[in-house]
Parts: structure tokens; sequence; C-alpha cells
């Protein structure tokens, strides 16, 4: 059973209108009943300790936090960031509110994004497990890679190096390539999709912030001392760089595994990826819909949850009823 750190800090730019700055997409109901949010922490149940599952986002952010709870997150687990970062200031802070609520650096923890679509959660399940393992077995941090089933030009990637245990040394971090750059990854079969999930000891993260990010951890004592108090936390984490935590300790570290996923993956960047994870009906894919009719209407990509929606003569169109 592990400790666990939900990223939920997005600014919601990508599903607009439906989502915004007040109510990024980690908040809405785009594939269940259930937002993405909620979706993230039930996947979790089996894997994470009680109460040792927490969230971090912004203050703006707070009650959705905590409405979106899934039951299970209580204001008590949401770590609140006194602004957005990015993703390392985000972990290292998570890291250190384990410590002052009493966990052990000898916790294997999950960082894990808010707002990804898996639908497999037995093969999650598996996977994380595996990576626990392997993570505390070998002492490393596991992240978990997705095999690359297309050319993917808005992914990351991970090439893999020498085998250890059930996972992989990693050789190396690619940023985001282009299509033929893409291509090659994808037919070497050597490369993963970077899924932004990993597991370790927290005592072997915070390391790694030691060796690789000593501007992060000369602030530690003074981040612990204000943790719980956003207001006064804030001057000391606007010192902290704005470094996602790839850029910050991944690429740089060299106690770094990868494991391939044993499920299946989408991080939903854009309206577009929702015909990856919906059944077409009726010709298109219904987002929330309470009714719907086509004529000679198909690939439609259609968001209304309380509004009918007509499309006639129309194909391959985003159409989101949102508000007025």
């Amino acid at each position: 059973m592990y400790k666990c750190i939900i990223m939920a800090g997005g600014k919601g730019t990508r599903f607009w209108p439906v989502s915004t700055k007040k109510k990024p997409k980690q908040y809405i109901s785009l594939v269940t009943e259930n937002s993405l949010l909620e979706e993230t922490i039930f996947r979790l149940s089996g894997i994470v300790d009680k109460g040792s599952l927490y969230v971090c986002t912004i203050q703006e952010q707070l009650q959705l936090a905590i409405k979106n709870g899934a039951g299970v997150v209580s204001e008590r687990e949401v770590i609140v960031e006194p602004e957005g970062r990015n993703t390392a200031p985000c972990i290292f802070l998570s890291l250190l509110k384990l410590l002052k609520d009493g966990h052990s650096e000898d916790s294997v923890v999950a960082v894990l994004p808010s707002d990804h679509i898996i639908l497999n959660k037995e093969g999650f399940t598996t996977t994380l497990k595996k990576a626990g393992e392997l993570s505390q077995k070998e002492n490393k941090i596991v992240t978990i890679g997705i095999k690359a089933t297309s050319p993917h030009t808005g992914y990351g990637y991970i090439k893999r190096g020498n085998s250890l245990g059930e996972g992989f040394f990693v050789e190396s971090f690619k940023e985001k390539p282009d299509f033929e750059t893409a291509k090659s990854y994808q037919e070497s079969g050597e490369y993963f999709w970077n899924a932004g999930i990993f597991i370790a000891p927290i005592s072997t993260l915070l390391e790694e912030f030691k060796k690789h990010g000593p501007e992060y951890f000369q602030l530690k004592d003074e981040i612990l001392e204000n943790i719980d108090r956003p207001e006064k936390l804030i001057q000391t984490y606007q010192k902290l760089p704005k470094d996602s935590i790839d850029y910050a300790i991944m690429e740089k570290s060299s106690e770094v595994a990868v494991m391939e996923a044993e499920f299946d993956w989408n991080d939903l960047g854009a309206w577009d990826a929702i015909s990856d994870v919906l059944e077409e009906r009726d010709g298109n894919y219904l987002v929330s819909q309470k009714s719907f009719r086509q004529i000679e209407a198909s690939g439609n990509i259609v968001f209304s949850p309380d509004k009918k929606v007509s499309l006639i003569g129309v194909k391959d169109l985003v159409v989101v009823v949102e508000g007025d």
C-alpha cells in the first residue's frame, strides 16, 4: 500500500469553453458521470493507504478539489500551492507535506496527474504494484511508460535501456518530437510515451532533489515551517524555479527506471482526443448528451449536458454547448 500525490492544479485552457481557469478539466465529467479527478481517485482504491491520498492544487481550486474528492479527500489531504509553478515545486512541496504529516521517508509514493483517462483499472493496479516493488528493491524512481502505438508528436518519450527486473533502466528522456522523429521512435520499439506517472520511496525522491535541485533543497526548512499557511509560504515558494519534474530531476538522474504500462492511457490533450475513448453513437461521439438528432452528420464530437443538439449535413465538428 502506497502514499499518493495527485497533481490537480491545471489552468483549464484545453477544453474551453467548458474548462476554464476557475474550473479546469480535472473537475469536469468528460467520459463518465464522474469528474476526471474523481475517476483518478477511484482508480487508486486498493493501492493507497487510508488517509494517505493527497491532492495538490492552488488556493483558487481548494473547494473544487474537496468537492471532487470522492469522499476520500478532505481539506486535510489537500496540499495548497501558494501559486502554480510547474510540477517540480508542486511535487517537492507535496513530499514535504507528507513528512510533516508523519509519513516515513521509507514510504513508497505514487505521483500522477489528475486528468488522464485510464479505463483498465485492473491493469493499472497491477502495473503500479509492480513499479512499487521494483522501486523499493532497486531504490529507483520508476516511471510508467506507455507503448507508443502511433508517431504522436504531442507526447514526450522515454528511451529504454538495459533490463532491470520487470522494467528497464532509462537511457534518456526525449522532448516532444516532430513527425519523422516520432515515427522512428515508434518503429524502433525502444521508446515509450511518457505518462507523467512515477513511483519511488520518498527518501529517493528527496535525495535526487538534493543532488540535482539544490535550489529546492536549501529552502526545505523554510517550506516546512509554513507549509500549512499558504499566505506566509508564498515568498519562499516564489524562490523555487518554475521547472517540470522531468527537467529538474528525471532527465538528470541516474536513478530512474521505466516499466511498461499494462493499461490503456489517454491524456485528453484537446477535444479531438475524445473520439479515442468514447464509443461511436449514431456515427458521432456524444459527451454528457441530453438529446441529439442528426441527418447525414458524422464524426462530430458533441458536448451538451442540458440542451438538445441537432446536426444536419456536417462532419468532423466539435460542438460545445455551455451556459447560454
